[in-house]
């Protein structure tokens, strides 16, 4: 026989080899897969956990959001009510203002106006609603209304010289501001 036609002893060593490489590449090719599916349900999970925190976050500020606008409504739950009150603080001092206080005849009313406007007054106290009474005091475009403005050489310039009508403050939140009269340089 010649060498062409002879069996070759190696082929079987060869067919194990190649067979070898084909299963090997095979089990890379799957190895590659998995660590690529592997990767991706990686990142979803971190993409899910990021939205989780971003949930729970949100939440906690809607939460905390909440409980403010409930501390404000209660706090300032009483605006127009004492506001709607503030004219009767304003006829009892005015009554006060009128009233003949040397007559022997009104020192009960007197007193007993005197009192009224007393208790009005800390008891709205007692709910966060402050006086303002500017007299005296600097001009604060804030808390004051300008109602006439004069020439003054007895007080600095700027300075509340009468009040016309008490502003009011609920919980530090302006509810009317102080009409007042303001001086200024002497021209």
């Amino acid at each position: 026989m010649t060498e062409q036609h002879q069996p070759n002893d190696n082929a079987p060593e060869q067919a194990n080899e190649h067979a070898d490489t084909v299963e090997l590449s095979g089990e890379q090719a799957i190895i590659a897969k998995l660590e690529a599916e592997l990767a991706d349900a990686n990142a979803r999970v971190a993409e899910q956990q990021d939205l989780m925190l971003r949930i729970k976050a949100e939440s906690e500020n809607v939460r905390r959001r909440a409980t403010m606008d409930v501390e404000k409504a209660h706090k300032f739950a009483l605006e127009k009510f004492a506001g709607d009150l503030l004219p009767v603080v304003d006829n009892l001092e005015r009554a006060l203002g009128f009233i003949n206080r040397e007559d022997e005849a009104l020192k009960g009313v007197v007193e007993g106006v005197e009192l009224t406007l007393k208790s009005f007054l800390d008891t709205v106290a007692k709910y966060g609603v402050n006086q303002i009474d500017p007299q005296g005091q600097p001009f604060n475009p804030e808390h004051h209304q300008a109602m006439s403005i004069q020439p003054s050489a007895d007080v600095a310039p700027n300075t509340v010289t009468f009040v016309m009508q008490k502003g009011y403050e609920l919980n530090g939140r302006l509810l009317r501001p102080a009409m007042v009269g303001v001086s200024k340089a002497p021209d």
